[in-house]
């Protein structure tokens, strides 16, 4: 039976085999050294500038501050409108990691009722300018701001900010005067100079409030902050304050625009008050109005609906919108305009018989008192309203020179240059029946539109 042999070990190659490897290992560590240097010494040296700056911006950003929004009093320094402290939650979509997980969380930690949520939601994804705040909510409440405060650090990119809150102390009084501020839509954003406007969220909407929105609203500051990798503001690097809008002083007088708005009584109309020799509103109230404060904010989606399909129209101005024959109030100015055509004399006078009839036509045109005045002159005929002489004057003008000259009095023009909204009404006319009937114009509504009827 043959002998196994034990295999021997060579030392020797062993050794050769073990310097091999090491060297090869020394290799390796040496490659990967050389290229980790190589790269650390690219971004380092070549790339300094590009990524110095990267990081400058990422410690170091440039938040807007808007302006105060100045006051508006009435004639005798009474305020109108003021601005109020608040806190509005705000966010920046370019410091959010997730959108939609973010808005989730919003709403589960204030418990937003179900009408708010789309509105909530609708307003976080409007178009904003980069890095620009979209407003989400107004005027949070303690708790709110409380419950914010505790979950911050799940919230990149939301912040709550104190800011003044436009308010109107006498808001249904005043509501169709001033007008109201709002949130700033998609669509005012494109007009908007982003300079100015930046971080501003409200906007002048209608009456006094848009007509002076350019000097009401001011101009908008910048402060630089340093922040941490969180985007927490750690200090102020440098500011420039905002300078706050003019305030205005209206022609308008508090007292007598609520005395009138006691007279109304919550009934359809309006009352309007001029001063006669300069044109200057001192009231100017339509009711029923509504509460301008819910628009501030955003007025929720039942209280619109409920103030759209309200018979009454609270939102429609009657003041500057209603279109209203004039009745009996334009008689003297219908007097003057014969006066100047030489059509009458302060002495004409006529026979009223209690109505009137054109040259060979059988229909009475009536007076409002039906046995008539007797022998009327100018001055009688306004004392009276007689409706007779109106008649005749109306006639012997004819529908050209009454235009004429009811045009020249303000008739169909615009009341005032900064009531925003206003409607200028119509003033009745041979050209304007033809463009909107393809009618011609008859002797017998020259009479109507003589005593403020037909179609004004």
């Amino acid at each position: 039976m043959p002998q196994r042999r034990d295999t021997l070990k060579n030392p020797e190659q062993e050794l050769r085999i073990f310097r091999v490897r090491a060297l090869l290992a020394v290799l390796v560590v040496i490659v990967l050294t050389s290229l980790l240097v190589s790269r650390l010494g690219y971004l380092q040296i070549v790339q300094h500038d590009l990524y110095s700056t990267r990081s400058e911006k990422n410690r170091v950003r440039v938040e807007p501050l808007p302006p105060n929004r100045g006051l508006i009093y009435d004639r005798n320094g009474t305020l109108l409108a003021e601005n109020r402290p608040t806190y509005n939650l705000t966010l920046v979509r370019e410091r959010v990691d997730d959108l939609d997980d973010t808005l989730a969380l919003i709403v589960d930690l204030l418990e937003l009722p179900e009408e708010e949520i789309e509105a909530f939601q609708v307003r976080s994804r409007q178009r904003q300018r980069p890095f620009q705040p979209a407003l989400l909510m107004s005027d949070l409440s303690e708790e709110q701001i409380a419950r914010l405060a505790v979950n911050r650090h799940r919230l990149p990119g939301v912040e709550v900010e104190a800011q003044l809150l436009r308010y109107y102390p006498d808001a249904e009084v005043m509501a169709h005067a001033l007008g109201y501020v709002g949130r700033i839509n998609a669509e005012e954003l494109q007009d908007l100079d982003p300079g100015r406007y930046a971080g501003t969220h409200f906007i002048g909407k209608t009456g006094v409030e848009r007509f002076y929105e350019t000097e009401l609203h001011g101009e908008a500051g910048l402060r630089k902050v340093e922040t941490n990798a969180r985007g927490r503001v750690l200090r102020e690097l440098g500011r420039t304050d905002p300078v706050p809008g003019a305030n205005l002083t209206l022609t308008l007088d508090r007292s007598l625009q609520m005395l009138a708005y006691e007279l109304l009584d919550g009934r359809r109309g309006s009352i309007v008050a001029i001063v006669p020799n300069t044109g200057e509103i001192l009231a100017m109230v339509s009711t029923p109005g509504f509460d301008s404060n819910q628009f501030v904010t955003g007025i929720d989606v039942a209280s619109y609906r409920a103030l759209q399909e309200d018979i009454d129209l609270p939102l429609f101005n009657r003041a500057i919108r209603g279109h209203y024959p004039p009745g009996s109030t334009i008689k003297p100015f219908l007097a003057l305009a014969g006066l100047v055509e030489g059509v009458i004399t302060p002495d004409s006078t006529i026979n009223d018989p209690g109505f009137y009839q054109l040259p060979n036509d059988s229909r009475r045109y009536r007076n409002w008192l039906r046995w008539g005045h007797g022998r009327v002159d100018m001055e009688r005929s306004i004392a009276v309203s007689n409706n007779t002489y109106y008649y005749t004057l109306a006639h012997d003008l004819g529908i050209d020179k009454l235009h004429e000259r009811m045009t020249n009095f303000g008739f169909g023009q615009r009341v005032a240059h900064d009531v925003q909204g206003e409607s200028t009404g119509l003033m009745p006319s041979r050209d304007w029946k033809r463009a909107r009937f393809n009618q011609p114009w008859y002797p017998g509504e020259t009479l109507s539109v003589g005593i403020g009827q037909g179609y004004w």
